[in-house]
């Protein structure tokens, strides 16, 4: 199983008034370890639309386990859970680097979607064989 890790160095901005990372935000960073999966994939977001397939999200988990805070050098790994019919399962893990402890976990869900249609469609062969 092909794993991706992301380096992300959290800036002020991601932070809330008490100096660690708002909730919401690991998404982003599930997000940000995504794009790069597919890329060292060897099939980008940007490849995929320009075929006229999307991959919206329709579910999102995450468990929170410890915080992370302004300035810490996060690595967030990312791999393909599951894929089956139209739809495929990335799981993240977010740690600060050179830590083995988790921060948050999780996963997204996602449907391969025909972009005319909005309609679930198969995922593209060339992506689908990456994944597997």
């Amino acid at each position: 199983m092909k794993k991706t890790v992301v380096e992300y160095r959290v800036p002020y901005a991601d932070t809330d008034m008490m100096g660690v990372v708002y909730y919401a935000n690991y998404l982003a960073l599930f997000e940000r370890a995504r794009n790069e999966l597919m890329r060292e994939c060897g099939y980008t977001y940007k490849e995929c639309e320009a075929e006229g397939i999307g991959l919206p999200v329709i579910h999102a988990e995450c468990d929170y386990r410890d915080s992370a805070r302004y300035d810490d050098l996060l690595e967030i790994t990312a791999w393909v859970r599951s894929l089956k019919g139209v739809r495929a399962e990335i799981a993240c893990e977010v740690r600060r680097k050179g830590e083995d402890r988790v921060l948050a976990s999780g996963f997204t869900r996602h449907a391969f979607v025909d972009l005319k249609t909005f309609r679930p469609c198969p995922p593209p062969p060339r992506l689908a064989a990456a994944f597997a």
